[in-house]
């Protein structure tokens, strides 16, 4: 990095990750749709996964993760002045998940709460945006937490997107710190060529009672071949901004935490793009794609297995539905 570059201010202070009770092996899967005895794991990259039962709260979830980041440094509830959600999808249309959220957690009843939404790449626009909050000076302390239950909008007759899909919450707990490290560079592009690759088409104005729609408009649809082209043609010129924008390549950052979309996307991330194995933090195998929550459950798992704070820099990079492509590059 040039020495005259400045950074936003931001330091994550504690992180948690919980998934639901329910662990689906890909066995089960292979039983559950009548499929050759290793045909699931074959074919999406998973041993297992965790889906949440038909009754399971998205938010209880979330607080769940905030509570744990909590716990894990002992911090006080009351001390976190905003809540930022980070989730993909909404535990209904209105009011704003995080209320849901704040409701079912042990923070501050009236502190300030929103959504922040960028489909799979929630997370990372969150940190942005917290970063900017916490430049005010007006708040202190900031929890974000993603909450995804993949689970529920499954299109099992679709053979491509239904085996790869697990449920869970992260959360990060963060604070403007002394400065030295923060955000070196954000960026984000979206290319509506793609909007309707990765779509769940209810749950908002377009399709409803009023303007018609059917069971199908509620579930997940992704065109996979299309997506997967296209981000391909999108990548290189998209990680040499990245790179422009931060002032550092690859080789000079410790850990890249990729959105866990597939076992294809990252293995394109060690072939295309050239992390290496050292740098990659792969949960995908027992995780599989958890929607906006798999980047923070990635991220904990890069600071609980020391490849987080030990390292000069860490880059958080994903592909979101819209078709967007992110990535954060920050000094821990």
């Amino acid at each position: 990095m040039s020495g005259n570059r400045s950074i936003a201010p931001l330091k994550i202070i504690a992180s948690g990750a919980v998934v639901p009770e329910n662990q689906i092996y890909s066995s089960m899967l292979d039983e559950k749709l009548n499929k050759t005895k290793g045909f699931v794991e074959k074919h999406s990259g998973i041993e297992y996964r965790f889906h949440a039962d038909n009754h399971d709260s998205q938010a209880k979830l979330a607080a769940d993760a905030i509570h744990q980041a909590l716990e894990s440094k002992q911090i006080n509830a009351a001390s976190v002045d905003v809540l930022i959600n980070a989730s993909a999808i909404p535990v209904q249309a209105l009011p704003c998940s995080a209320a849901h959220i704040l409701a079912a957690s042990h923070l501050n009843e009236g502190i300030a709460c929103f959504d922040v939404n960028a489909s799979c790449v929630s997370f990372i626009t969150a940190l942005q945006v917290a970063a900017g909050l916490l430049a005010t000076s007006q708040y202190q302390r900031i929890a974000i937490v993603s909450a995804d239950l993949a689970s529920r909008g499954i299109d099992w007759q679709d053979k491509e997107s239904s085996l790869i899909f697990g449920d869970g919450a992260a959360c990060v707990i963060v604070e403007r710190g002394d400065g030295k490290s923060g955000i070196v560079s954000y960026t984000h592009m979206t290319h509506t060529q793609g909007i309707d690759f990765c779509e769940i088409r209810a749950g908002g104005t377009r399709c409803n009672p009023r303007s018609g729609m059917t069971d199908d408009d509620f579930l997940f649809h992704m065109q996979g071949k299309k997506l997967f082209r296209m981000a391909s043609s999108l990548i290189e010129d998209f990680m040499q901004r990245v790179f422009t924008e931060s002032g550092l390549q690859l080789n000079q950052i410790g850990t890249v935490v990729p959105h866990q979309a597939s076992h294809l996307s990252l293995e394109h991330m060690r072939q295309r793009v050239g992390v290496s194995t050292e740098q990659l933090i792969d949960i995908y195998r027992h995780r599989g794609n958890q929607v906006a929550a798999s980047i923070p459950s990635a991220l904990h798992e890069a600071i609980i297995s020391g490849r987080f704070y030990e390292r000069s820099s860490v880059m958080l990079i994903g592909t979101a539905a819209g078709l967007a492509l992110c990535a954060m590059v920050l000094i821990p």
